[in-house]
């Protein structure tokens, strides 16, 4: 019963998961874990910009090392922070290192929430993993319901060493892996959040049947993600705002929905909308210039 209510507090202190919370607790996504093991369509990773925010963006790759010092670095910076998550630049799941800078906060740094956003794909075999190492939350991306769907959205996906090609058998192995490793999550007393992304003439008549079937399974809050036009999607316009909001409705009626939602960087720190540099905050903080407020 106690374990329940902790978690209950934690989430209620995680900006991701609560939308009272995304204005008062800051959150730092540790980039520990480059190896993805699909290939989304939508997906660009080759470059980064200190203007850009956008998933899969990095300036670099830590260590789990530097992620617990970056860590530590952004807990004194800020008595904000809350949440420490790793959501990239690759998939989580697909990197040992995701595993030991768990392990690594769990010690050093017990008193925050840790976080992982995977594509699924490894879930229900990492889950337990996931567990021992005093994970607190997790987001799921799940951008099809039907494998036909699922095809024209990924090019591949790789599993125990072998990389299928975008078809029927490969979107039915990592559709069945999400929906599995959700509802493995769920009893195991994870709160779960499941990340959509909107692609306009690709999957929008299948974000409502997801959000329902989230539902039903017990996930906590859905986040409904405009495409970021890009890689082979480069082509597809991003859903309008009166587009996102006829969708959003459309899953409330089965599901919280995340409206606040700023398609941060694998590297973010600060509050949502906020790209900080932990190390140059801490450096222009220790000689004496004060650029708290600087947005990266």
């Amino acid at each position: 019963m106690n374990t329940g209510n902790n978690m209950g507090k934690q989430m209620e202190r995680h900006p991701c998961f609560s939308e009272k919370a995304h204005k008062k607790f800051s959150r730092l996504h540790v980039p520990v874990a480059p190896k993805c093991n699909i290939g989304c369509n939508y997906c660009v990773r080759k470059y980064d910009c200190v203007n850009e925010s956008r998933p899969g963006v990095t300036s670099r790759v830590l260590t789990p090392a530097e992620a617990v010092e970056r860590a530590q670095l952004a807990a004194e910076r800020t008595g904000s922070l809350s949440v420490v998550g790793i959501a990239g630049p690759g998939d989580p799941l697909a990197n040992e290192a995701t595993f030991e800078t768990l392990r690594l906060l769990k010690k050093e740094l017990p008193e925050l929430a840790t976080c992982v956003s995977t594509n699924g794909l490894l879930l229900p075999d990492r889950l337990a993993d996931l567990l021992s190492c005093g994970l607190k939350s997790l987001t799921i991306t799940i951008n099809a319901l039907t494998s036909r769907t699922a095809e024209k959205i990924y090019a591949y996906v790789s599993y125990d060493g072998k990389k299928m090609l975008a078809d029927r058998k490969a979107a039915e192995r990592l559709l069945t892996a999400q929906w599995n490793g959700l509802r493995d999550a769920i009893d195991a007393g994870l709160p779960v959040k499941v990340n959509t992304l909107y692609i306009p003439g690709v999957n929008e008549d299948e974000i409502r049947h997801i959000a329902f079937q989230a539902a039903n399974m017990g996930a906590t809050i859905m986040n409904i993600m405009p495409l970021i036009p890009q890689g082979a999607f480069s082509s597809i316009k991003r859903p309008d705002c009166k587009m996102m909001d006829r969708m959003r409705d459309a899953c409330r009626l089965h599901i919280p929905v995340m409206t606040h939602c700023k398609q941060c960087r694998a590297d973010a720190f600060g509050l949502l909308g906020e790209d900080k540099d932990v190390e140059l905050e801490v450096l222009n903080a220790n000689i004496g210039e004060d650029y708290c407020d600087m947005v990266f």
